[in-house]
């Protein structure tokens, strides 16, 4: 089988027109595409302003180790939050106080049974009894919300359990 040129020459002016069509189809590709490129060009320019960078795999790199960092630090602050909490729960934070009138012949509640406890309810009570003798204080060891040693008074007894529950922030 030939190939019948006397055919393509016969439709050449088309071939030519559409070749044209094709060519101004790709310059018009081209001119958006750099117009495009243009654009990136500018907000890279932007982004990497005052930056001694070569690559974006450079950046990527150094925000890498910033974010290694700032993991270790991250987990530093973690461990000493920990530490922290451990500390504060070991302190008294559980405070109540009850205030009573032990006699009848003295007048206002000028008496006082205070709790202090910490996180596992240990800690100490102090009592004070006023007389018109004078003032008792007693204080009293308190290991897991009872006395080990010493029995508790009805307002003791009634300070710890009234310090068991003020704890609003747990800790």
């Amino acid at each position: 089988m030939q190939f019948d040129l006397n055919l393509l020459r016969n439709y050449e002016p088309i071939i030519i027109i559409i070749l044209f069509m094709v060519i101004i189809a790709i310059l018009i590709w081209n001119f958006l595409l750099q117009r495009g490129l243009g654009k990136i060009q500018k907000k890279n320019l932007e982004f990497f302003a005052g930056n001694d960078v070569k690559s974006i795999e450079d950046i990527i790199i150094g925000h890498s180790k910033s974010i290694k960092v700032l993991d270790k630090d991250i987990q530093e602050l973690y461990n000493i939050s920990n530490q922290i909490n451990i500390q504060a729960h070991k302190g008294l934070h559980k405070v109540a106080v009850i205030r009573y009138n032990p006699f009848k012949d003295v007048g206002g509640d000028q008496s006082f049974a205070i709790a202090m406890l910490n996180g596992k309810n240990n800690g100490l009570t102090i009592s004070s009894l006023y007389t018109r003798e004078g003032t008792r204080v007693y204080a009293k060891a308190i290991a897991a919300g009872e006395s080990e040693k010493y029995p508790l008074t009805d307002e003791e007894k009634q300070a710890i359990k009234l310090a068991k529950v003020t704890d609003t922030k747990k800790i």
